[in-house]
C-alpha cells in the first residue's frame, strides 16, 4: 500500500473563539471561521491523507480549536500548538498538561509580528525555549528576516536537543533580491541536523499568490533539499489563506507531480514505506524519539 502524504502545514480559525488579528488584512472570503472539513475535499484531490494542523494566533484558544479539530476529524496526524514562550512557566505548565495528547508536538509563537527581531533571544524567551527542549516538542520558527535565520545556530548552539522547524523556508526572496544572503543563512542553518525547512506559504513572495509556476520556486526548493537533504524538509499547503477555487486540488495535485519529478531526478527516493511508517517518520521529526508518548 503506499505511504500517506502529510501536508505538513494547515490552519483552522474563528475569530468568535479568539482574536486572530491576521484576519483584518484577509479577502472577505476567509475573514470568517474555516475548518478543515471546509478544505478536505481539496486535499483529498491534491492526494493529502493526513495533516498537521499549526497554530495561527497567540492564544490557548486557538490551540482548544486546533484540538476540537483534531477530534473531529481523524485526517489530522499531528498539532502545533501555541504556548507563551516569554512566560516560560506557564509554558511549561501548557507543556505538562499535553503529555498524554499524543498529537501536540511542538509550539509556535508568531515571532513576525513582535517588533524586535532578536525577541528570541530575550533571557525569559531563552528559558520557554528550553522548556520545549526538555518536553521533547519542536519550535515552528516563522522566519521573515534574515536575522530571525542568524539566529538559528545561536538558539542551536544553545539548545543542541531542540527540533526546529523553519516555517516557509524562511521566506526566500523569490522574484526579488539576490538569494545569496537568504542561501547563505539557509546554509548555515541546516549545519545542526536537528534543523528542519517547511516548504509551504511560498507563494506568498511570488507576486501572484494564484498564479505561481513551479519554475519559479524550484531554486529555492532544490537549494533547501540540497543543503538539508531531503529527509529534513516538510511539505505544507498553508489551506484556508487563498480562497477556495473549484480546481485548486487537481491543480495541486499536478504541482506536486512536478515537484516529485524533481526530487525523483535529484535524490534517489526510497520506494514507499509500509502503510503508517510515514506518519510515524514525520511525527518523530516532530517529536521526541519513537519510544516518547509524543510519537
Amino acid at each position: 500500500m503506499a505511504f500517506p502524504t502529510i501536508d505538513a502545514h494547515q490552519h483552522v480559525w474563528d475569530p468568535t473563539r479568539g482574536d486572530y488579528g491576521w484576519l483584518g488584512q484577509e479577502p472577505a472570503s476567509i475573514n470568517r471561521a474555516f475548518e478543515l472539513g471546509e478544505l478536505l475535499p481539496e486535499l483529498r484531490k491534491a492526494g493529502v491523507d493526513r495533516v498537521v494542523q499549526v497554530q495561527a494566533a497567540d492564544h490557548a484558544d486557538d490551540t482548544a480549536l486546533m484540538r476540537a479539530s483534531a477530534a473531529a476529524h481523524e485526517e489530522v496526524a499531528a498539532i502545533v500548538a501555541y504556548a507563551p514562550l516569554d512566560r516560560p512557566d506557564e509554558a511549561a505548565r501548557l507543556a505538562e498538561s499535553w503529555r498524554d495528547d499524543s498529537l501536540i508536538v511542538g509550539v509556535r509563537n508568531l515571532i513576525h509580528n513582535i517588533p524586535d527581531a532578536d525577541w528570541l533571544l530575550r533571557p525569559e524567551v531563552d528559558e520557554g525555549l528550553g522548556v520545549l527542549e526538555r518536553e521533547g516538542l519542536t519550535f515552528d520558527l516563522v522566519a521573515v528576516l534574515p536575522r530571525h535565520l542568524e539566529l538559528v545556530p545561536i538558539i542551536s548552539e544553545r539548545h543542541p536537543d531542540l527540533r526546529i522547524v523553519i516555517d516557509h523556508l524562511g521566506k526566500p526572496p523569490i522574484g526579488g533580491d539576490s538569494r545569496e544572503v537568504w542561501s547563505g543563512l539557509i546554509s548555515d542553518a541546516a549545519q545542526n541536523p536537528n534543523v528542519f525547512g517547511k516548504v509551504s506559504g511560498l507563494y506568498s513572495a511570488t507576486g501572484d499568490p494564484a498564479g505561481w509556476t513551479t519554475e519559479q520556486i524550484a531554486p529555492f526548493f532544490e537549494h533547501a533539499t540540497d543543503v538539508g537533504r531531503r529527509r529534513r524538509a516538510h511539505h505544507g499547503g498553508r489551506g484556508g489563506r487563498l480562497p477556495l477555487r473549484r480546481d485548486r486540488g487537481r491543480r495541486a495535485a499536478r504541482r506536486r507531480g512536478s515537484v516529485e519529478r524533481r526530487l525523483s531526478a535529484r535524490f534517489r527516493l526510497p520506494k514507499p514505506a509500509a502503510d503508517g511508517a510515514d506518519t510515524r517518520r514525520l511525527r518523530r521529526t516532530l517529536s521526541p524519539s519513537a519510544g516518547e508518548p509524543r510519537c
